[in-house]
């Protein structure tokens, strides 16, 4: 994993090198690539299957530092007292805590292409960070993609599949 840190960076500053450059002092060979696609080359499949996996394992999925429990960032923080305020069922979420597994932290910035930890996902979509959470929490859409996901806990005497205005 080292290595390929390193050489990530040895690419990105490379790329930076040739795209700053004015366009008749760049080699003919060197096209300028997107930052995500030079670090798509190096998740590994082994990785990709596990983020996969994990964005699979529950409705409701927060990749954040730390426990929904010991939150070990101000946004991880926040974004769970969001999920708390919002009310979504236990049942139907899952975190994972990306300070126990240095690839986990890594890959998952590549997965969704943001580079910001915690990580929200919907129904396996990633919704964005805690600034996006928040965002959609004081507008009321998040309340709404919740709603809309049935992932909130059920009201007492809410049927199955009944919808609630």
């Amino acid at each position: 994993m080292f290595s390929r840190t390193i050489i990530s960076r040895q690419l990105l500053r490379q790329t930076s090198s040739i795209a700053a450059r004015p366009a008749a002092a760049r080699p003919a060979f060197s096209t300028p690539q997107p930052t995500s696609l030079l670090f798509r080359r190096l998740l590994s499949d082994q990785t990709r299957q596990a983020i996969d996996k994990a964005v699979g394992s529950a409705p409701v999925v927060l990749f954040m530092k730390g426990t929904p429990e010991t939150p070990q960032c101000g946004f991880s923080r926040a974004s769970i007292q969001v999920l708390g305020l919002q009310g979504v069922d236990p049942d139907k979420f899952a975190a994972f805590n990306v300070l126990e597994d240095s690839e986990l932290r890594e890959g998952i910035k590549e997965y969704s292409d943001w580079p910001t930890i915690p990580q929200l996902y919907v129904d396996k979509e990633f919704v964005g960070g805690c600034d996006i959470i928040v965002s959609m929490h004081q507008s009321g859409e998040l309340a709404k993609l919740l709603d809309e996901k049935r992932v909130l806990v059920k009201e007492e005497g809410e049927a199955e599949g009944a919808k609630t205005e």
